[in-house]
């Protein structure tokens, strides 16, 4: 027999939610099967940085929805205590279809597919109505999050300079991503379809704000972070001069270890030049030389 499970409970059965719940009722039918419903208000924070002038809700919360009503079912299996971390391992298949903005309700729903002693597979979608806005195929596991053991060099040759190719104040022209949605510093190197990008991960990060003190950054906003890396690239070329950059899926994405407070995040995008208003990308992050992300994107280049 279902059951329902409201905020109250949700708080307690999610420990660690990335950028806040974003779940506001579940129906539980099983653990097969479970539907969530998130209601969109104008007064969400996240409107305020995506976008000022045109609020959408970003594609990787949507993302985050479905992972937080798929870790209510792969929770009570996969970890053993609260300061388990249910983390996506992969994504795949992720598409964004129909915007999702201030005055809809979506309903999200995750359905087991697959599972091994270490794993679940969940297919999940958010829809409005009978609309489907986003989907994707993702797999959750558990891993522990450990304390850091050293500081970082002093001196990096990717650290900010008066000589960067994009500091923060032209990547807000180019962009309209404004806080608590802004996830890149700037840009340290940029030559033809290469790019790299770098994000201070710091615990007064937004996405850490209501975490416990053992949070890692979650996978949905290390996409976040290519997807706009990508974006600041592409945007920055003449023809797409005051063009504005949609995520619009993700074909494959792996994450291979948790990043922390403290760690400076080397993000690597590459983005051929296209004939066509969407383009396709790939990249990987980095945290002290070690890939700790792979990801493989797509975009689309609209007027503004």
């Amino acid at each position: 027999m279902s059951r329902i499970l409201g905020v109250r409970e949700l708080r307690k059965l999610l420990p660690r939610p990335g950028f806040g719940l974003m779940l506001d009722r579940v129906e539980f039918e099983s653990r097969e099967k479970l539907t969530g419903l998130k209601v969109m208000t104008v007064n969400e924070e996240f409107f305020n940085g995506h976008f000022p002038n045109h609020p959408i809700m970003p594609g990787v919360l949507q993302i985050e929805a479905m992972k937080q009503l798929a870790e209510l079912s792969a929770r009570p299996e996969l970890a053993k205590s609260d300061d388990e971390d249910i983390h996506i391992a992969k994504m795949e298949k992720v598409k964004f279809r129909k915007p999702v903005v201030p005055g809809d309700r979506i309903r999200i729903t995750a359905e087991l597919v697959g599972e091994t002693p270490d794993s679940r597979s969940y297919r999940t979608k958010v829809c409005i109505g009978e609309n489907v806005a986003s989907e994707a195929t993702m797999t959750l596991a558990m891993r522990i999050i450990p304390d850091p053991v050293a500081l970082p060099p002093a001196v990096c040759e990717l650290d900010r300079t008066d000589e960067v190719p994009m500091d923060l104040k032209k990547l807000k022209e180019l962009m309209p991503h404004r806080y608590p949605f802004l996830f890149i510093d700037y840009l340290a190197k940029q030559d033809g379809e290469n790019m790299i990008a770098i994000k201070n991960i710091t615990v007064n990060d937004s996405f850490f704000r209501n975490a416990p003190d053992n949070m890692a950054v979650p996978e949905s906003i290390l996409c976040e972070m290519a997807a706009q890396s990508g974006c600041a690239t592409v945007l920055s070329r003449p023809e797409n001069v005051g063009k504005i950059g949609f995520f619009m899926a993700i074909e494959d994405m792996e994450s291979l270890a948790p990043i922390v407070p403290g760690d400076q995040v080397v993000i690597h995008i590459n983005l051929p030049p296209s004939k066509s208003r969407f383009g396709r990308g790939n990249g990987y992050g980095e945290v002290d030389g070690k890939v700790v992300f792979k990801i493989a994107l797509m975009f689309a280049i609209v007027d503004a």
